[in-house]
């Protein structure tokens, strides 16, 4: 049976309010408004001008945040810091409301982590970053092949060019920031390539394998990764919805048949009853 069964009605109502859709809504609206609050008051003439209206909407709408959590709180207790969404909300809301002065300036630039609470109000966003969480350990091992790749690459880069472009190649360091510009396709072929290849012509078999590797290869490995994490999820989060419909239906199957077998035990009654008066 379903833990929520034992809760007094008020905490029933109360879950029910704080979940409702147009609640939900209203939070993602305000999380929207919010950011654009923060975004405008980088700018020095807005502040000038409509900073007391910006400072009190932010204002009005962290008190509205610090509400919510507060309800959810209330419906959750402990079981709140359970969830890592909910320990999310609550330190992000938590940060905003620290005096951001003195050895807490720094403070003040992570008020902007509030609008990551899309992520946590929004399904589609939140299974994205839940599936990528879930890659971690294959994206680790991905990068340690994409590192390994790199030193190989730099260290080969660095004794084949260093001596004619030091700055390019001239440190393993250097190589290795070059080969990642490479990567990324950012002015590869005019910027860097060719310019080797004035002097050394046969640079292309060096660099057009590292490419094919890293870009086209690796790359996609990593994306494969992800995608993959993220349709384990959601296909958990399905079978978890299917479970618990499956187990609804079985609690009111039960109810059911425990009606029914109340109803045949009247009916046996009536019947005696009957007879017994014929």
């Amino acid at each position: 049976m379903n833990s929520h069964s034992k809760w007094p009605a008020w905490r029933l109502k109360l879950k029910a309010f704080v979940e409702a859709a147009p609640i939900q809504k209203l939070i993602i609206t305000l999380i929207l408004i919010n950011a654009a609050i923060l975004g405008l008051q980088t700018d020095a003439r807005i502040v000038a001008e409509w900073g007391g209206l910006l400072h009190s909407a932010d204002v009005i709408i962290l008190s509205v945040f610090v509400v919510e959590i507060t309800l959810r709180l209330a419906v959750h207790r402990l079981s709140f810091f359970r969830d890592p969404w909910s320990v999310f909300d609550f330190l992000v809301v938590a940060i905003a409301l620290v005096p951001a002065s003195g050895p807490f300036e720094v403070l003040r630039a992570l008020r902007v982590l509030r609008v990551l609470r899309l992520l946590t109000m929004v399904p589609s966003m939140r299974r994205v970053v839940a599936g990528m969480l879930k890659a971690v350990p294959g994206l680790g091992s991905v990068g340690a092949i994409m590192s390994i790749i790199f030193y190989v690459a730099a260290v080969m880069a660095t004794n084949l060019f260093g001596a004619d472009f030091p700055e390019w190649f001239g440190s393993l360091g250097a190589s290795a920031y070059t080969l990642f510009q490479v990567m990324t396709l950012e002015s590869w072929s005019m910027g860097i390539v060719r310019p080797v290849m004035e002097v050394y012509p046969h640079a292309w078999l060096f660099f057009l394998p590292f490419i094919l590797i890293a870009t086209f290869t690796m790359l996609n490995l990593l994306m494969a990764v992800i995608v993959n994490a993220v349709q384990d999820v959601q296909q958990a989060e399905l079978e978890h919805a299917q479970l618990s419909i499956s187990a609804k239906v079985d609690a009111e199957t039960e109810t059911l048949q425990h009606e029914l077998f109340k109803l045949r035990s009247e009916i046996s009654e009536i019947k005696e009853l009957i007879k017994q008066r014929l």
